[in-house]
């Protein structure tokens, strides 16, 4: 067994490629992509060393092409959720006595394989799976998920080295840091493939086994990743990957007495009724479970008087419409002073009418589909009402088809009431409000985007006044997790903004950080005496 005090490598955020014509990035992926769309990917689920394929088998399509066939994944029951509980629960012991700096050097070559041999299959998979352009898929699929898994190998040796002070003589404390008793649920989302390799990842890489449930809409890049975790070592049974229903997964995970915790980014509702369910099995459990989530946003952008409009301009463009407004963190209501909306209004129309629509593999695009039917519908319909409302009006956009993708052009609503509920509903589409307030009531305005929202994920203030900005900065300090000065709220990088929100939001572990990975330890302080007491009687006693 090796031994000496491991120095990891100093993590460094990974290049973003820019995909430019001519390039030879974008001759790799195109490639990437042409090959993806001619195979139909047979995915199986992967518990402990087995494959497992059913008699289930659902189809996968492009959300910009729904008629065509990426391919099939094999659904499971509760039969393989209970098959892959036992097979993390049987790869723990040596997962967890494994040396810690082996668990990192697997996560290390999983780090270059996705940034090298995997990274024009990961970002096509994104692509066509979930819809992403060039850019967005380089940005979450290669760049930020190798981020994940460089950074969280610094963090974790950092907690490993936390140690209490050495100075009491004849004592020596130390601390060491134990896997959780049990096995981890990881309940990961469709719109980042680096949220969905994370959130099983880190606390496998903390010593624990886990079961991961995707999105079943991004079930065809988790797979890939999965050949990423495969291929770099990671032994069988760390993480099992299963493709159930929500109610499956839950009935069984949920009552089972080795359940230790769960990693979760996805919608408010759901993650309260886990937390509640949790609760109401509380005394089922060996541990009480680590509860992990990252949750809903409605995001805000609040402009002051003094604002750059082009600074303005870009960050509402960019914050509200990228991915189509699906990113937990995109700009979905904004808040903008009277004496700056005619100007802004008229660039705003200028941007939106030059954006092309259409499918990923055309990198002229800059506006793809939103993720499937039912998200379609439910955005769409919020369109609908606004446009019958007394109380709003769509001002640009509106359009939207499902004929061939579900497409819906970028939408501004103007909202003539502080209280309408686009203003305060969470739409995870390309959707973006505008509230117009007099100058004057700047300091009101902070108060009213303070309260009109349960969430508290990300926000932004836009001004060149200093003064207003510190309003700003502290007016709006429970509003958001992560906050933005002079900048779009979306964008968080790895190293630099740990992600996560509170109130609506979710737990604020803060993704990409040691806080995050210290959720999945569990410390325990050892004494050692050297010269210890032999008589009870203390001296106060003579």
């Amino acid at each position: 067994m090796l031994k000496g005090f491991f120095n990891v490598p100093a993590p460094v955020n990974e290049p973003v490629n820019s995909y430019a014509p001519g390039t030879k990035e974008r001759a790799l992926l195109e490639a990437a992509i042409q090959e993806a769309r001619a195979t139909e990917a047979d995915i199986p689920m992967y518990i402990g060393n087995k494959e497992v394929r059913t008699d289930k088998k659902v189809k996968l399509c492009p959300p910009h092409d729904h008629q065509h066939t990426l391919g099939y994944y094999h659904e499971g029951g509760k039969e393989q959720v209970r098959e892959a509980i036992d097979a993390a629960l049987a790869a723990k012991g040596d997962w967890e006595h494994l040396q810690w700096e082996q668990r990192a050097a697997i996560f290390l070559k999983a780090a270059e394989l996705a940034s090298t041999k995997y990274r024009y299959k990961l970002n096509a998979a994104t692509m066509l799976g979930q819809s992403k352009n060039a850019y967005q898929a380089e940005i979450d699929a290669a760049c930020e998920f190798t981020d994940f898994l460089r950074f969280n190998v610094a963090y974790m040796s950092e907690i490993y080295s936390q140690q209490p002070p050495a100075n009491s003589k004849g004592i020596w404390n130390r601390v060491e840091q134990r896997p959780l008793e049990g096995f981890v649920f990881a309940l990961t989302p469709f719109n980042f493939t680096a949220i969905a390799g994370n959130l099983p990842a880190c606390v496998a890489m903390m010593g624990n086994v886990v079961v991961w449930k995707p999105s079943n809409t991004q079930i065809y890049s988790a797979n890939v990743l999965m050949q990423v975790f495969k291929d770099a070592g990671l032994p069988d049974g760390v993480i099992n990957l299963v493709y159930v229903s929500g109610p499956d997964a839950g009935d069984v995970i949920f009552k089972h007495p080795d359940f230790a915790g769960i990693h979760f980014t996805g919608s408010t509702g759901v993650f309260q009724n886990i937390w509640k369910t949790i609760g109401e099995n509380i005394h089922q459990y060996k541990t009480y479970p680590r509860i992990v989530g990252e949750t809903g946003g409605k995001d805000f952008i609040v402009a002051h008087p003094s604002a750059d409009l082009a600074v303005l301009n870009m960050a509402l463009v960019r914050g509200a419409f990228e991915y189509q407004g699906q990113k937990c963190s995109a700009a979905s209501r904004a808040y903008i002073p009277a004496s700056l909306w005619a100007d802004l209004k008229v660039r705003m129309e200028q941007d939106l009418q030059s954006f092309k629509i259409g499918g990923t593999e055309d990198f002229s695009n800059f506006i793809n589909a939103v993720i499937d039917e039912k998200a379609f519908d439910k955005i769409t319909s919020y369109i609908d009402r606004a446009k019958d409302s007394s109380d709003a009006e769509v001002i640009i956009g509106g359009d939207y088809d499902k004929s061939k993708g579900y497409f819906i052009h970028p939408t501004v609503i103007l909202a003539k009431t502080p209280d309408y509920e686009t203003l305060s509903e969470e739409l995870f589409g390309p959707v973006l409000t505008i509230y117009v307030y007099e100058d004057v009531d700047w300091v009101e305005t902070l108060k009213l985007v303070d309260r009109t929202s349960i969430y508290a994920l990300t926000g932004a203030v836009i001004a060149q006044d200093r003064y207003a900005i510190e309003e700003a900065t502290q007016a709006l300090r429970n509003a958001a997790g992560n906050f933005y000065i002079n900048d779009k709220c979306t964008g968080a990088v790895v190293g630099q903004q740990p992600f996560g929100g509170a109130r609506g939001s979710g737990t604020n572990d803060k993704a990409g950080s040691m806080i995050n990975l210290l959720r999945w330890v569990s410390p325990r302080t050892i004494k050692e005496t050297f010269h210890p007491d032999t008589d009870y009687r203390y001296p106060f006693l003579g």
